[in-house]
């Protein structure tokens, strides 16, 4: 006779069809994974025998069938009428009495006559595949007490197989309602109701990028990231260097965090916990120390490594013993799937931003944005409109599938909204805060998740490009194609386009986006006005020190480019605002002169050899350390621009030694820009002290040709491709040449002008460092070919 009930210890991943693919995958890891490491509450499960007993009882399934043999799931009303039909059917239906008795049992041998809290949830026989999600398909209930509001939770959860998303999605993924089975899993709760919670992806869960641990974190029951109800905090880990024993934090993203779900006085299932703010104080604060990221992320790649692929992971950090526990483990469904094929989606005109959050995917939809408030408005949903809604439940997946777009005000990346976008393959923006009050009902809108972490909602419908590239079939050229990236958010997705390295990091846009303050008002940060400080203190929320934020923000702006391009090099340029772009950032105006001409005046290298700005270069320098040193990131080579003469090349090299970047020491490569035409003409001298060149083309045809390159008057005499700067471009290409140096261009040039690239090709040039965007048809173009 098959069980009713086996307890999770005695199951493993063969018992998916008698369990259902999560408690299976729950008695697995507790099986093989406990003794490294990999901790999971204990417990027992129904299984699929016993479902399929209590469907037969008063001839359930046969009536359940007929039901659902002549639905329309498409058709709304229908679906919600046959769906609470088959419910209310259930609900009336007694337990078989063989499941009560099985059930008292196990209840009696796990409690052992305590006063304990377990969570009851669903594990569908097809649930957890790796072609489907089932992304909170059936009920969930937390905090239950008691045999008898055990067994009342486990027949609500027997019910919601049957819900109308529930149904819906088993038809769109062909799976037979016949064939699937319910197995509910009771399993010891963990305190994080006074801890923090969350999801682990083994991936980067927007591009795929395999190197990298993605985690979300919030105060409390980990339904309310699940759900989408908060905007949770987000690390990103290095998988190598946590295996090599390196610093491996890559990013931290600080989330509002605004409510949390903890346990409630009530004992009847559905209302034992409650959802209550977070103190303000929590929520500037990082709901996981570093050590706890580092230590999940490790017990993630432990499972990960045993079922062999990509996992989604749910676990909670219980607040009275201080420990981790898994909850769950399932394949991950979306990125696992993806082909050698790379989708580019580029916006050709930009309008005003109406809202803006974390995007999910890469995509960009147009539509007529349609707010609904709440379920009984799923209806107004037709084909191509935009979904605005406070925050997305499972019961609207049916409607979801027709929309171009999805923006909600709470969610974090791995939300219900989000998973069910990325599987259903159209863009989502989430957590915007303000979405349902400030897009217009019934207003066309562009929604673009082409431009990094944030999604930006515009006004109107605005044309954008879409291309394919085949990552195989790019033909082999005697140059190195690299790439210019700034914005560490699109790393990953970047390091998709076939590259040798990065040419160009530049440290503006992460001191710009991720910090915002200027480098010497953290310095002096005691002496300045409160009102300055208080504005420091919202951007640096989560980390200790003013000067460490610094440091740590833009390592982690760094590393998670260099992380997504290993081993390939990637060369960063210390820092290269003007004076009146420094003087944008918060407390810049008081250390920042006033110039005329700020494109020739304090820059680049001669700003790190000054009095007033070395002690903010040795922050750059201490960022760029911890990344080769500590995070074990050596592909990480520097690039000094804007050298003025051969003596303050030198005088950079040698600060940079004081600070531990001591050139040729850990392989350690530090280029200058060759973008003055002194660099060219005494290219020789300056390399006894570099050991190459990067040419920026930029500032070298604007000091060629003595033209402001900010002034519209004379932008029509602006061309790279002019005698005088080809000559320049030549001597520089000549001298590392000549010297067995490495020699680049990373200037606008060849992204923007194929000729160029061609003759620089000509020329011996070891590397070309493109925009992103033009890497595919200027590689297809030097081979000879077209796009």
């Amino acid at each position: 006779m098959e069980p009713y009930v086996i307890k999770l210890d005695e199951l493993g991943i063969q018992d998916i069809e008698i369990v259902g693919g999560k408690n299976a995958s729950l008695g697995e890891m507790i099986a093989n994974l406990s003794g490294l490491g990999v901790t999971v509450p204990g417990g027992f499960a129904t299984t699929a025998a016993a479902y399929r007993a209590f469907l037969q009882t008063d001839n359930l399934d046969q009536r359940i069938s007929a039901v659902l043999d002549e639905l329309d799931v498409d058709d709304i009303s229908a679906l919600a009428k046959a769906g609470a039909s088959i419910r209310q059917w259930i609900m009336a239906t007694a337990l078989p009495e063989r499941l009560r008795e099985e059930i008292e049992t196990a209840w009696q041998v796990m409690s052992a006559g305590a006063d304990i809290a377990v969570a009851v949830r669903s594990s569908a026989t097809a649930e957890d595949l790796p072609d489907a999600s089932f992304a909170g398909q059936q009920e969930t209930f937390l905090n239950v007490r008691g045999l008898d509001h055990l067994i009342d939770a486990l027949h609500q959860v027997f019910a919601s197989l049957f819900n109308d998303r529930a149904i819906a999605y088993r038809v769109h993924q062909g799976f037979d309602h016949k064939h699937v089975a319910l197995s509910c899993g009771i399993q010891m709760m963990v305190r994080s109701d006074i801890g923090s919670s969350g999801v682990v992806f083994t991936l980067d869960t927007e591009t795929g990028f395999r190197d990298a641990v993605f985690i979300t974190a919030a105060y409390g029951l980990g339904e309310t990231v699940v759900q989408g109800a908060v905007n949770p905090d987000e690390f990103y880990v290095y998988k190598p260097a946590l295996a090599s024993g390196k610093f491996p934090i890559l990013r931290k993203n600080l989330g509002s965090k605004a409510i949390k779900m903890i346990y409630s006085d009530e004992a009847v299932p559905g209302k034992t916990v409650v959802t209550v703010d977070v103190a303000e104080a929590d929520s500037h604060r990082f709901s996981l120390s570093d050590d706890d990221v580092i230590e999940l992320a490790r017990i993630a790649v432990t499972i990960e490594n045993h079922y062999g692929r990509p996992m989604d992971i749910e676990w909670g950090k219980d607040g009275t013993d201080g420990k981790l526990y898994i909850l769950q483990a399932r394949p991950e469904t979306v990125q696992s799937r993806s082909g050698r094929e790379i989708e580019r989606f580029t916006l050709k005109s930009h309008s005003k931003i109406i809202s803006q959050g974390r995007s999910i995917g890469h995509k960009i939809g147009v539509g007529q944005a349609k707010v609904i408030r709440s379920v009984e408005e799923m209806g107004r949903i037709h084909a191509g409109d935009v979904l605005v809604s406070d925050m997305t439940d499972p019961d609207w997946e049916p409607v979801m599938k027709r929309a171009a777009a999805i923006v909600t005000n709470r969610g974090g990346r791995t939300c219900h909204a989000a998973i069910i976008a990325r599987e259903l393959g159209i863009p989502a923006v989430v957590g915007c805060g303000d979405a349902t009050e400030t897009i217009p009902d019934g207003a066309d809108v562009t929604v673009s998740c082409a431009e990094g972490d944030e999604g930006f909602v515009y006004d109107g419908r605005l044309d954008f490009e879409e291309t394919h590239i085949q990552l195989d079939s790019l033909p082999d050229i005697p140059v190195k194609i690299m790439m210019n990236v700034g914005n560490p958010d699109r790393a990953f997705d970047f390091a998709n386009i076939p590259n040798h390295g990065v040419g160009l990091a530049r440290l503006e846009f992460i001191i710009n986006r991720m910090i915002g303050v200027h480098p010497q008002a953290l310095l002096e940060y005691a002496d300045l006005d409160a009102e300055t400080r208080t504005a420091i203190d919202e951007q640096m929320a989560g980390y200790p020190d003013p000067v460490q934020f610094f440091i740590d923000k833009l390592a982690e702006g760094v590393s998670s480019i260099a992380a997504a391009f290993a081993p390939e090099p990637v060369i960063v340029r210390m820092s290269d605002f003007k004076s009146n772009e420094y003087a944008n950032l918060i407390g810049g105006e008081k250390y920042e002169p006033k110039e005329e001409n700020p494109m020739l005046g304090f820059r680049g290298a001669g700003r790190y050899v000054s009095k007033s700005f070395r002690p903010c270069f040795d922050l750059e320098c201490a960022a760029i350390l911890k990344v080769r040193n500590a995070m074990g990131l050596k592909n990480v080579q520097v690039m000094i621009p804007f050298v003025r003469s051969v003596q303050q090349g030198k005088d950079v090299i040698d600060i940079m030694a004081q600070n531990g970047l001591e050139r040729g020491k850990d392989d350690l490569k530090v280029i200058m820009m060759s973008e003055l035409p002194t660099n060219a003409l005494l290219a020789d001298q300056y390399l006894e002290h570099f050991d190459g060149m990067s040419i920026g083309s930029n500032d070298m045809t604007q000091l060629a040709l003595g033209l402001d390159r900010d002034s519209a008057l004379v932008a029509d005499m602006f061309d790279e491709r002019d005698d005088a700067v080809k000559a320049l471009l030549a001597m520089t290409i000549a001298a590392c040449k000549a010297k067995g140096k490495y020699v680049g261009i990373c200037g606008q040039g060849p992204s923007d002008h194929p000729d160029l690239a061609r003759w620089l090709l000509d020329q011996g040039i070891e590397s070309m460092s493109l925009n992103p965007d033009s890497v595919v048809e200027t590689w297809l173009f030097l081979a000879g070919q077209t796009v």
